[in-house]
């Protein structure tokens, strides 16, 4: 179980939340590259709820649990971190308290990979993508799958206001161009 928000530890091991969106200079929004889909909405809480950069709007289910968010992509990324933002002084019983993360090549064969409890959370909720093993510092996967499978106070339909994942940059120096160090690659190259 993930015990991590903001990197810190919770003594309760559950998350809760926080108001501010941290994420390491080293690390891309990935989200854009995905196709997206939901098991369920209510009509004008859907997909385009979850990904408008606000948090006035959710994505509000409309169904039996588990509720699933899916998100697809063309070639397998790499992943180290997924980011919700959920309220539950807004949403009390609408509010995830029990949620699986599921990765993999498509919906035939996903797997659990974090399985997370919330306490009462109101913010930005950071979820490591990481294994246990500290040389696993991101998954590689065509789908992620974010599966909702209880809310508080036992509440049946679910609101998410926001998701995030975010991936390792291709170039680990933010802002800095690629340097040659062969002395026949720095001749030809257009920075001198």
């Amino acid at each position: 179980m993930a015990t991590e928000s903001d990197g810190e530890e919770e003594t309760t091991g559950k998350l809760s939340g926080s108001q501010n969106l941290a994420v390491d200079d080293d690390s891309r929004e990935m989200a854009k590259k995905a196709a997206w889909s939901v098991s369920s909405c209510k009509p004008g809480n859907g997909v385009p709820s979850l990904r408008d950069d606000n948090l006035e709007t959710y994505w509000q289910s409309d169904g039996a649990q588990p509720h699933l968010v899916n998100i697809q992509f063309q070639k397998k990324v790499k992943l180290h971190l997924l980011v919700l933002y959920v309220d539950y002084k807004l949403d009390e019983s609408y509010t995830p308290s029990k949620i699986s993360i599921r990765a993999g090549d498509g919906f035939h064969n996903m797997k659990e990979i974090k399985a997370v409890e919330l306490m009462k959370p109101v913010g930005w909720v950071h979820i490591s993508l990481s294994g246990t093993d500290p040389r696993d510092t991101f998954i590689h996967t065509f789908m992620l799958q974010i599966a909702v499978l209880s809310n508080h106070l036992n509440g049946r339909d679910t609101h998410i206001r926001q998701i995030k994942i975010y991936g390792p940059r291709p170039n680990p120096v933010p802002n800095q161009p690629f340097h040659f160090t062969s002395k026949e690659f720095i001749t030809y190259s257009t920075i001198r």
